[in-house]
């Protein structure tokens, strides 16, 4: 290093650059030539100037939602954890999609976001229909009467519709899968073991027959369709076509062959279109008609299809209620399908004939009734339970069915609600849930059967159907009953029946006696979140549903294929399988789960399909009929 006295030093003179220079020079210069303008020129020029500016304004709205658009376009977005769908990561959407290039969301949902229009266009038919002379009244998509179009949710619906967040659809189109790997898991069983046979017992890879008419592939085909299982109909469709044949020596269940078999045939054509599941209906209807031959036309509980015979049970000269009177829908719909009014006029017979009979307690109905005095039998005992349910159900749905013009089922219907609520419900303690429990000879019994679970479903129905709004709080506090009767139980899962406790020191709200603690897989309760979600829009519902899909899978699921029933709902570590698995759990329950996740109310609009007890769609006519 050199001593300081040998450094060199440098010095540099930093001139101002050209340009700086230059500019400063301009600067000087305009405002030398401003100052010699006239004061009149000078106003000139600023008048021009604020003219542009206002003009510059008036553009900028028409400009700036497509500059910030652009500007938000280019953010990146954050990646979304849905913790309740496992932890997985929601990708953002790509930038085509979040443009609006293409639609969003899975498959299975997209018709519903292309059947939108816009407000112009809504505002354009109002105008053609009132030009038109048609009515404008138009409530859930159904004309109606004037005094019947106010709808008493209308706000409650409005506040609880939620934007389509991709996140949202995700985890609906997750659910949905779920509900369709469930369906594929049971069909595997009955299609491995039980093939063409009536009920799948899982557990012995074996089947069991009822009536031997393949029942659980009919009950099942109108869900495959709505699942979207096309190779599963189709494998099905082909049974029907080659192989279902009505030509046995067999006696079936009026009721339940109608329900299972003669609705989910006349379904299957109304979704399909198809003429065979016609052509098997009317063959099938026709060989029921002998239990209508009877001294009272009450019918016989059951008919042999082939000789063309009916008789009563051997026990007893009895029908139940149920039976009787929840056959209607199904052969209403046959004789408007056919041209021919006999199935229609043997069950109305029916229905007329209960109007006017004496025995009904406030609108309820005792569980019994003759087939050959046509009168009521066991007076003083009143259920929703078991052999009344449907009869309350029918009631509703056949004046839904016939356009809301039988008043006499709606003055029956209404008596009947009316009827419950005084007579049969009462609080458990300590929750004070609602329930619903039975009259025998004046004494009430806090029993409730998981099968009187379909009636928050129903009132929800009746309200949307312009009903009175307090069924509808009705609906929700015995809705959240059905699911306490799954959430106190060990397994998540429901009994088949449940005392409720009424006293002030219990601890629990459901007690199960040991012979009630089987589950059946049974429907009612997922039916009623169905129309509970349906009408509300309150996804609690849903999340309630997932739980007891959950617990099916975790209880009641077969490793080799099926689902079966088990014994006991309060042992988890011992369920005990009963080895089987009813028709009604691919017709009804698997049905459910899937339009209860399914935001899409045009998957069965019920503005135009009405479901029979067996979760069969069947149309709701249409006001010409």
């Amino acid at each position: 290093m050199l001593p300081p006295s040998r450094r060199d030093f440098v010095s540099l003179a930093l001139a101002e650059s050209r340009g700086y220079t230059n500019g400063k020079q301009r600067r000087q210069s305009c405002w030398r030539k401003w100052k010699q303008l006239s004061r009149l020129q000078r106003s000139i020029v600023l008048f021009l100037l604020a003219l542009m500016l206002i003009g510059g304004f008036a553009l900028y709205p028409s400009l700036s939602p497509q500059w910030g658009e652009e500007h938000k376009e280019e953010k990146k977005q954050p990646f979304i954890i849905d913790v309740k769908d496992q932890g997985r990561p929601v990708l953002p959407e790509p930038r085509s999609e979040r443009r609006g290039l293409r639609k969003r969301g899975p498959p299975a949902l997209q018709n519903r976001l292309q059947g939108r229009g816009n407000s112009s266009e809504v505002r354009l038919k109002n105008a053609q229909e009132e030009e038109e002379g048609k009515p404008l009244i138009s409530w859930h998509g159904a004309v109606i009467e004037a005094e019947q179009a106010t709808d008493p949710n209308a706000k409650e619906k409005e506040k609880a519709v939620e934007p389509e967040d991709p996140s949202v659809l995700q985890l609906e189109e997750s659910r949905l899968e779920a509900v369709r790997e469930a369906f594929r898991h049971a069909w595997k069983g009955y299609k491995e073991f039980a093939w063409g046979h009536d009920e799948l017992k899982p557990v012995s890879k074996s089947y069991t027959e009822w009536f031997g008419l393949g029942l659980t592939l009919i009950d099942a085909l109108d869900t495959m369709w709505i699942l979207g299982l096309k190779k599963e109909f189709e494998e099905a469709r082909e049974w029907v076509a080659k192989e279902l044949t009505f030509n046995k020596n067999v006696d079936v269940n009026l009721f339940e062959s109608t329900i299972r078999i003669l609705g989910g045939l006349l379904s299957t054509y109304h979704l399909t279109g198809d003429a065979l599941f016609l052509e098997k209906a009317k063959d099938f209807g026709s060989r029921l008609m002998p239990a209508f031959s009877t001294p009272s036309k009450i019918p016989y509980s059951d008919v042999n299809i082939d000789k063309g015979t009916a008789h009563p049970p051997r026990w007893t000269s009895d029908s139940t209620m149920a039976e009787v009177t929840s056959i209607q829908l199904e052969f209403r719909e046959l004789s408007r399908l056919t041209g021919d009014p006999k199935y229609r006029e043997v069950v109305m017979e029916v229905m007329r004939r209960v109007h006017r009979l004496e025995g009904k307690h406030d609108g309820l109905v005792p569980m019994f009734i003759n087939t050959n005095s046509g009168q009521f039998t066991h007076v003083g005992v009143y259920t929703l339970g078991a052999r009344a349910d449907s009869y309350y159900e029918y009631l509703l749905k056949q004046w839904i069915q016939g356009g809301k013009k039988e008043t006499e089922l709606l003055e029956d219907y209404v008596q009947a609600v009316e009827g419950i609520q005084k007579n049969l419900l009462k609080r458990s303690s300590p929750l004070g849930l609602m329930f619903v429990g039975e009259l025998s000879h004046g004494h009430f019994s806090p029993k409730m059967d998981h099968l009187v679970c379909f009636l928050p479903g129903t009132l929800a129905l009746g309200v949307h159907h312009g009903l009175p709004a307090e069924h509808m709080e009705l609906a929700r506090q015995l809705m959240e009953t059905c699911h306490q009767m799954y959430v106190q139980m060990e397994t998540g899962l429901s009994p088949e029946i449940a005392h409720f406790n009424t006293q002030a020191d219990s601890i629990q709200d459901v007690d199960v006696k040991p012979a009630d603690r089987h589950n059946l897989l049974r429907p009612e309760t997922v039916e009623s979140l169905f129309y509970l979600y349906r009408f509300t829009k309150d996804r609690k519902y849903q999340t309630w549903g997932w739980e007891i899909l959950q617990s099916f899978n975790k209880y009641t699921r077969v490793d080799t294929g099926g689902y079966t029933s088990i014994n006991n709902v309060r042992d988890p570590t011992s369920p005990s399988p009963r080895d089987k698995m009813e028709s009604f759990f691919l017709g009804e329950t698997l049905k459910y789960f899937y339009l209860l996740f399914s935001d899409d109310s045009n998957i069965i609009n019920l503005d135009k399909y009405v479901f029979n007890t067996e979760a069969h769609p069947l149309p709701i006519w249409p006001q010409t009929d």
